[in-house]
């Protein structure tokens, strides 16, 4: 099992991403379709990232099937971790407050939990 297990991660966590691309570019085309407003679209931002997380730890919890809660708080807190440093590197140094990024974390981990815990 400790040989497969960063295996499944690796995969749970490309799956997660590949969740998030297509729940992304159809609410890129909601905001070119409907001309959204910017409160809308940082909500449905969340909102992938909050499904995502849980289908992540969802999948990870069935694939491990032993401690299924913290596998998929695993998978939310990669998937948190991997998103950070992509938008550290685009930016430059940190974007955002404290606040946002720490609410970011809470909903990716503990989404990622609740999709372990359901599995």
């Amino acid at each position: 099992m400790r040989t497969r297990a960063p295996w499944i991660m690796i995969r749970t966590l490309i799956i997660t991403y590949i969740i998030s691309a297509l729940l992304l570019t159809a609410l890129t085309f909601a905001l070119y379709k409907f001309r959204l407003p910017e409160s809308q679209i940082s909500l449905a931002v969340s909102a992938v990232y909050i499904l995502s997380c849980f289908l992540g730890g969802l999948i990870s919890g069935r694939l491990m099937k032993t401690r299924r809660f913290f596998w998929g708080l695993l998978t939310g807190l990669l998937y948190f971790a991997f998103l950070f440093l992509v938008s550290f590197a685009q930016e430059g140094g940190i974007a955002g407050s404290l606040t946002h990024i720490l609410t970011v974390l809470a909903m990716c981990s503990l989404s990622g939990m609740a999709g372990g815990m359901v599995s």
